[in-house]
């Protein structure tokens, strides 16, 4: 029997977030991207949107059914990924945006970012495997040594060998720095690695023949803390000198989790050393007295950050198609009368209809193009510090580190709307969503663990309030602040959005006057009521931008307005993205502002309640 494809994409939607307001033409008219055209650009969007529903789609519910189950010979995922894992290596879509330099095709991240997006609504439980590949594959091509390069690099980036991030332990959770894997050096350069990891998403599977494991470990000697941990690369098997696979390395998978969502993804525990053969090689060669030991977090996070880019684009995949979801189904779902017109012929009317449903499918609309819109406003910012990188190398710094400062609002702003999006889908499907019938339930249960990935979204608010705020003296948060004040003061010149850009005024003004709050709070050694509201400044910060994303593709979708047929095709599409920001602007970003008012005014009841005030008859 068929599986039914619940994929869906607005692939008009994509087209006009790439090429009509981030401008992709652009950024390929310049080096190292001239190489694609924008024509070529377009056939690898609609090729990822054939793969992503032909494919990658119908594979969502059987893989979730079936899930991964720990066998005496090692994790099995579900027969139906196989064959999907070896075609999407075939085409090179794990490759779209390496450097050329490295054997990729040098593609803009902005070009990859929508291929991304269109795998992961497709399935994200299989997409989780090849991305986190392409980490370890980019962690070894950027710090490895020429040997980790040729041994490792190709039969990753061919899908031969798989990849993994592993840092969690079961002691130590998100505080890595309590990690106590270890590391003894070997006289031959290498480390005997000893000790257990937990949460290892990928950690074991059957369709690649190796899995190279990027592991934190301490060296024998070195600091505690996360200052004292060591990059790690571990092979499941180890690899002969000329690349041919060895004996097992000692890495053995104990436990294969059982979750809530993602069930085609084999979420690991993973034994390293339990007999004394598991064998490591410091990143970038060399024994800790040859090589640089150092660091080893740093180097993590050359994935880590990606990672966190990557997890906010596959929560906008479930999101978006999600959405699209409860679209299609209220337009066909006959139910209830018309609020002024009644039941008509039919006896009941498309519950697209009802007021209320339209509230959601209003607000889960511009709740995913306000995410897309921030996702790839930040990849393309990516791109130009790629393309400034040689020409630029002081502006190159600078982009970056404003770069940097929206890793975290990203990451957890996007995750946070995602699973937003598909509980509103749910709720849209009424009691159909809450059966495994339709897709709907399975978009919430996936796209939950997403807000805790890569460093929860706590972390995220803490990471953006406790350090990003004053990176570079406070310059960063000011050149965001600065941005977009200057545009909502343009908007007041705009006939037609003087409640939108009056909104977006108070909204800015209210963001500095938490700002200001801050410097109070610090000067007063009142850190605790900074780090208390940083999920609420992250908030705040998101829908802030997202309105002013939107509202800045509402006036293209104008401009495009007045040259079309009023009634035409792309005269709605155009018309739906000036409703998206208005509705955004006037529903949402309302709740940017009072959580302006909430933050300043130091509210400490969340510190001061006693422990046994939270009960459970302390």
């Amino acid at each position: 029997m068929s599986e039914t494809n619940f994929y869906k994409c607005d692939l008009r939607e994509l087209e006009f977030a790439l090429f009509e307001q981030f401008r992709l033409g652009e950024l390929l008219a310049s080096p190292p991207f001239d190489h694609i055209s924008e024509d070529e650009a377009r056939m690898i969007l609609k090729e990822a949107n054939r793969f992503a529903g032909d494919i990658l789609g119908p594979t969502l519910a059987p893989a979730d059914r079936e899930g991964c189950r720990l066998t005496p010979e090692g994790v099995k995922v579900p027969k139906i990924l196989h064959n999907v894992w070896h075609k999407y290596y075939e085409q090179g879509w794990n490759t779209l945006a390496m450097p050329e330099t490295w054997g990729g095709q040098g593609a803009p991240r902005l070009l990859a970012v929508p291929v991304s997006e269109m795998m992961s609504a497709a399935n994200l439980a299989f997409h989780t495997y090849p991305q986190l590949t392409l980490g370890v594959s980019a962690v070894i091509h950027g710090l490895g040594s020429p040997e980790q390069k040729a041994l490792f690099g190709k039969k990753l980036d061919t899908g031969e060998w798989s990849g993994t991030m592993v840092l969690t332990e079961p002691q130590a959770g998100s505080d890595v720095g309590l990690s106590t894997t270890k590391a003894i050096p070997n006289s031959d350069g290498s480390y005997q690695i000893t000790g257990n990891k937990i949460f290892i998403s990928g950690g074991d599977n059957d369709f690649a023949e190796n899995i190279v494991h990027l592991a934190l470990a301490r060296i024998e000697g070195a600091a505690r803390g996360s200052r004292g941990l060591s990059l790690f690369l571990i092979p499941k098997i180890k690899v002969n000198p000329d690349g041919s696979l060895g004996e097992a390395n000692d890495v053995v998978c104990t436990r294969v989790e059982e979750k809530m969502g993602i069930h085609g993804s084999a979420t690991c525990a993973l034994s390293f050393g339990e007999n004394g053969g598991c064998v490591g090689y410091l990143i970038g060669g060399g024994s800790s007295k040859e090589g640089d030991a150092s660091g080893g977090m740093q180097k993590m996070f050359l994935m880590m950050n990606e990672a966190r880019v990557s997890v906010a684009t596959q929560a906008l995949g479930v999101a978006s198609t999600a959405y699209l979801n409860a679209l299609e189904y209220s337009r066909t779902r006959l139910q209830g009368a018309h609020h002024q017109k009644g039941r008509g012929e039919a006896g009941a009317v498309a519950i697209i209809e009802h007021p209320d449903v339209r509230r959601m499918l209003m607000e889960m609309k511009c709740r995913v193009e306000g995410c897309r819109a921030l996702l790839y406003y930040i990849r393309r910012m990516d791109d130009r510090i790629s393309i400034l990188r040689a020409s630029d190398p002081q502006g190159v710094g600078e982009l970056h580190d404003y770069f940097s400062l929206f890793i975290p609002l990203l990451k957890a702003h996007v995750t946070d709307m995602g699973v937003e999006v598909a509980s509103l889908a749910v709720q849209v499907f009424g009691g159909a969503g809450y059966t495994a019938d339709f897709p709907a339930e399975q978009y919430l249960r996936d796209s939950r663990i997403l807000p805790i990935y890569e460093g929860t979204n706590g972390i995220q608010a803490l990471d953006l309030v406790g350090r990003k705020l004053g990176q570079n003296g406070g310059a960063l948060i000011q050149r965001f602040s600065r941005e977009v004040g200057d545009f909502a003061a343009t908007l007041k010149s705009r006939p037609g959005y003087e409640i939108e850009s009056g909104k977006l005024e108070v909204a800015v003004a209210g963001f500095n006057k938490v700002l200001a709050q801050y410097l109070q709070f610090a000067a007063g050694d009142k850190l605790e009521l900074i780090l208390v509201t940083g999920a609420p400044f992250l908030e705040m910060m998101g829908h802030t931008m997202c309105a002013y994303l939107l509202l800045e593709g509402a006036l293209i979708a104008e401009a495009a307005l007045a040259e079309l047929e009023p009634e035409s095709s792309e005269a709605q599409f155009y018309r739906g993205k000036i409703a998206s920001a208005r509705y955004y602007t006037r529903n949402l970003l309302p709740l940017a502002i009072a959580l302006a008012d909430t933050i300043a005014a130091g509210d400490a009841t969340a510190l001061e309640i006693p422990d046994g005030g939270f009960s459970l008859a302390y």
